[in-house]
C-alpha cells in the first residue's frame, strides 16, 4: 500500500495546530480563574502575577509537543489573552509575548534531550527570564517606554512560587503524560 505524503503533512499540520489552539485556551484560562480566585480572596491581580499561570502550558506544550508548538503558544497565548480580556497590559505585552516564547521554544527545543526534566524547565525559566530582560533593557535604551529596569528583578521576587510551581509540577505532568 502506497503512503500519501501529502496526506500524512496535513494531518501532522493538523495536528500541531489543534494542539496549539488548546494549549492556547488553557493559556488564556488559567490567569482568568487567577484572577478571579485573587477577587475572591481580596488580592486582585496580584494572585496571577505571583504564580505565572500562563507559563505552564506555554512550557508544557513545549515539553510536549516540541519548539514548534511550544513557540506558537508562547506566541499567541499572551496576544489572544490581551484581545480577550485585555490583559497582560498594553505597556507590558511586548515583553511577556518574548518571554513566553522564549519559554516555549527553549522547552521545545530541550523536549527530546536525554536530561532531566526538572533541568528542562529551569534552562526554559533562565532563557524566558533572560529575553524579557533584553526586550526590557532594549526597549528603555531606545526610549521605546517607560517601564522601570529594576521590572525585571520585581517579576522574579513576586513570581518565586509560580517558578517553584513550574519546577514542581511540570515534570509529574511531563511523566504522566509521556506514561
Amino acid at each position: 500500500m502506497k503512503t500519501n505524503v501529502k496526506t500524512l503533512s496535513l494531518a501532522y499540520v493538523g495536528r500541531q495546530a489543534l494542539l496549539t489552539a488548546l494549549a492556547v485556551a488553557v493559556s488564556v484560562a488559567l490567569p482568568q480563574v487567577c484572577h478571579l480566585l485573587g477577587a475572591q480572596l481580596g488580592i486582585g491581580t496580584s494572585l496571577g502575577e505571583m504564580l505565572l499561570p500562563m507559563h505552564l502550558p506555554v512550557m508544557l506544550a513545549g515539553l510536549l509537543w516540541g519548539p514548534w508548538v511550544g513557540t506558537m503558544v508562547g506566541l499567541f497565548s499572551p496576544l489572544a489573552s490581551f484581545a480577550l480580556t485585555g490583559m497582560p497590559l498594553p505597556g507590558m505585552l511586548p515583553f511577556m509575548t518574548v518571554e513566553l516564547v522564549g519559554y516555549g521554544l527553549c522547552a521545545g527545543l530541550l523536549s527530546r534531550r536525554a536530561m532531566p526534566t526538572v533541568c528542562k524547565v529551569l534552562v526554559a525559566q533562565v532563557a524566558g527570564r533572560a529575553l524579557r530582560a533584553v526586550a526590557l533593557l532594549t526597549a528603555v535604551g531606545m526610549e521605546w517606554t517607560q517601564l522601570p529596569v529594576s521590572l525585571i528583578w520585581t517579576s522574579i521576587t513576586v513570581g518565586v512560587a509560580g517558578i517553584a510551581l513550574q519546577l514542581i509540577l511540570l515534570p509529574v505532568v511531563v511523566r504522566t503524560v509521556r506514561r
